[in-house]
């Protein structure tokens, strides 16, 4: 196995963390007998020889040891060695002369696969089924050996790797017009029927969305749904895996990590991807999954209903209901699923709020959740009930407060109830009036207070922002986030904020000069007060493309009363940073009145940039009529059925909806005559279109190119 090893260089060779003198090592640990040395060094080789995917001339020189190992009958898992190579020798891996030679290099080896393809491990069987279709060459050879192992193979896993390798043969074969990939098509569809069983005809109906759509029955939803109940019903419940013996690796935490039901999970997200824009059938996929008796089966689609959420607009109201109904479930893992989903999906959770309700009334256990690092947090039902607006999180959000542990983060969730939430602002005051000025958490407890306050509008309030902002230390960690907090709350209160004159005076001439000029302005209507902090900040070279763009809003904002600004502002608009160079061109259009100008560079960043869009829609919708240039923008957008500003984490829904927002208030200022209807969901805002812009509380200001007309009244609240 190990011949020549000791014969190459290793300390000259590279891997993800230097000189690769330790692969040896790894290498004769996968062989060990010692399951704990066999985790560890495929570890190893996963977290340096293969980092991330990379692979480096190290890796390119474990190729024939790797290989060696794999046909090696003494070798304790091999499957996850064979997994390895094809990791390394993946034929969408990465790019680069090492990952050609890499490839070249498996391929090389790929009569071992034809080997193991029949042997009698039935791990290394399953993982030798891909190898077999990405590294053998020839399409008549490697589909006659798949179709020879259909026939012989027994195990189901093994049966569905082989229906993944012949979707994999024809996404490879079939766009070269090869006659070998009609034959794996109908091979497909014959898995994808009786007598088959029901994991293979998933697999098989996957594959097939994939590569060859005009091949899936008529009936495909009701099938699956029959198909996924049929597997549920004939698979055993087996007893939790045990922990890893390797110990805290990063594979072992990866097994643990799977969902119990990996098989089913990864084949019917196989189906949902296949699928693809197909969102109708793919909600009522869902709904089915959500109404399966098998708990599993609903985990799964808890999960998968936040991957299609994140990525389309759709009418989500019966698979979020049935969401909700998990609530009550006795598995911890489909309630945790269920509640998860619910925080991410904000006010599109609103059909599960009779859910979230009960289990927030009738388990306050569940309330406040305790960690033992960074204090304690909303626990999930109450944070996923007040992110939808629904206002029955108020009275019991007030009796979080009135105990005797209030979350840190009880204050970011307010502003998403609005006014409705005035009731817990004296509460809310009395808490911020108690954080300590010095304390090591100052931080993690002031600024979701003030979030909150500043959301409310509670003037009544500035007594306890001003002493937060006089009296903290100027060492003191996170002193800027908590001031610049302080500071946007001022803003919030406008001519009320009067007795905090001199205090943001001061701080225009600090790191918060930007958020400093944008509160003074809100509470005096004094342009020349603010303009020299605006315009350093343009200028400063230590001035990043945050705080730059910053200060460009605020100009914008600002008006024709801002015209000192526009050269630096018109030299942003040829940033680098695309979230500069959009803020920039929205304030010059904003502040000289001249769209064509600037339209070039906002409509290149609204295509190449989606989270610029937000910016440009709200520079649109403050524009009125003046915006009509980009008015084709915003009604691709709502017609889009796609989210442009998706992610992982949940933000996307959210940043998606309040974008979808304000291109509806934007549109409903075009006039009578050219009005249109909108069938999305969320709240739209009536834009007055007879101002130019929308003034901040407690000044005025005049419209673009107006020298001598008569100014805009003032906005008394905004």
């Amino acid at each position: 196995m190990f011949r020549g090893i000791d014969e190459v260089d290793w300390a000259s060779l590279r891997h993800a963390y230097g000189s690769a003198e330790d692969v040896p090592g790894l290498l004769r640990g996968l062989a060990s007998a010692d399951p704990a040395e066999r985790e560890t060094a495929l570890d190893g080789m996963y977290g340096a020889v293969h980092h991330q995917g990379d692979v480096y001339d190290s890796t390119l020189a474990c190729v024939p040891f790797l290989l060696a190992l794999a046909v090696r009958e003494e070798v304790r898992d091999r499957a996850g060695v064979v997994e390895l190579l094809v990791s390394i020798g993946d034929i969408d891996g990465a790019s680069g002369a090492l990952a050609a030679r890499a490839r070249e290099a498996v391929r090389a080896g790929a009569e071992v696969f034809v080997r193991l393809a029949g042997d009698a491990d039935a791990g290394v069987r399953r993982a030798a089924a891909g190898a077999v279709v990405r590294f053998l060459d020839r399409p008549e050879r490697v589909l006659a050996l798949v179709r020879e192992r259909i026939g012989v193979e027994r195990d189901d896993r093994v049966l569905i790797a082989l229906a993944e390798g012949l979707g994999a043969f024809t996404q490879r074969y079939r766009p070269a017009g090869d006659p070998h990939a009609a034959e794996a098509v109908r091979l497909l569809a014959e898995l994808s029927g009786p007598p088959y069983g029901p994991g293979l005809r998933l697999a098989a109906l996957g594959q097939l969305a994939a590569c060859a759509p005009e091949r899936l029955p008529a009936d495909l939803v009701p099938a699956v749904v029959r198909l996924l109940r049929e597997r549920s019903g004939q698979r055993t419940r087996s007893a939790p895996a045990p922990d890893c013996p390797g110990g805290d690796t990063l594979a072992g935490r990866l097994r643990r990590l799977r969902p119990s039901d990996e098989e089913g999970s990864q084949l019917l997200r196989t189906l949902h991807s296949a699928l693809g824009s197909r969102v109708a059938d793919r909600v009522a996929l869902l709904c089915g999954q959500l109404t399966s008796p098998d708990a599993l089966d609903r985990c799964n689609a808890v999960w998968m209903a936040a991957g299609l959420f994140r990525e389309w607009r759709t009418d989500q109201a019966e698979p979020v209901t049935l969401i909700g109904t998990q609530l009550g479930a006795e598995e911890d893992r489909l309630h945790d699923a269920a509640v998860a989903v619910l925080v991410e999906l904000h006010e599109l959770a609103a059909p599960a709020a009779d859910s979230l309700h009960a289990l927030v009334t009738y388990r306050p256990e569940l309330r406040i959740r305790h960690r033992e690092r960074g204090g304690p947090t909303l626990g999930g039902p109450l944070k996923a009930l007040a992110r939808t607006g629904d206002t029955r999180a108020v009275p019991v959000l007030g009796e979080v407060l009135a105990g005797p542990v209030v979350p840190h983060d009880l204050g970011r969730v307010i502003p998403h109830l609005g006014r409705a939430a005035a009731p817990l602002a004296p509460a809310l005051r009395r808490r911020l009036a108690r954080v300590p000025l010095d304390g090591p958490d100052t931080q993690q407890r002031a600024v979701p207070l003030l979030s909150a306050l500043t959301a409310l509008g509670d003037v009544e309030s500035l007594p306890a922002v001003l002493r937060l902002l006089r009296g903290m230390p100027e060492e003191l960690p996170g002193r800027d986030a908590v001031t610049e907090a302080a500071v946007r709350a001022l803003g919030a209160f406008g001519s009320a904020a009067g007795e905090a004159i001199p205090d943001l005076r001061r701080l225009l001439e600090t790191d918060c000069a930007v958020a400093a000029a944008d509160a003074l302005w809100s509470v005096t209507g004094d342009v020349d007060a603010v303009l020299p902090a605006l315009l350093g900040a343009l200028t400063d070279p230590g001035s990043g493309p945050h705080r730059r763009a910053a200060a460009a809003d605020v100009l914008g904002r600002l008006g024709p009363a801002a015209r000192p600004g526009l050269p630096g502002l018109r030299r942003m608009t040829g940033s680098g940073d695309a979230r500069e160079r959009a803020t920039a061109a929205c304030a010059v259009w904003r502040t000289a009145g001249e769209p064509e100008q600037v339209l070039p560079v906002l409509r290149s960043a609204w295509t190449e940039h989606p989270r610029t869009r937000t910016t440009i829609a709200e520079c649109v919708a403050a524009l009125g009529p003046a915006g009509a240039p980009l008015h084709d923008l915003l009604r691709a957008e709502l017609a889009s059925p796609r989210r442009h500003l998706a992610d992982s984490g949940g933000s996307g829904i959210h940043a998606d909806l309040g974008l979808v927002r304000v291109c509806r208030e934007a549109l409903a200022g075009e006039g009578a005559g050219r009005r249109q209807s909108v069938a999305l969901a969320g709240e739209g805002c009536r834009l007055d279109a007879s101002r130019w812009h929308r003034p901040r509380r407690g000044h005025r200001q005049t419209p673009p190119g107006d020298t001598g007309r008569e100014r805009a009244p003032t906005n008394a609240a905004r």
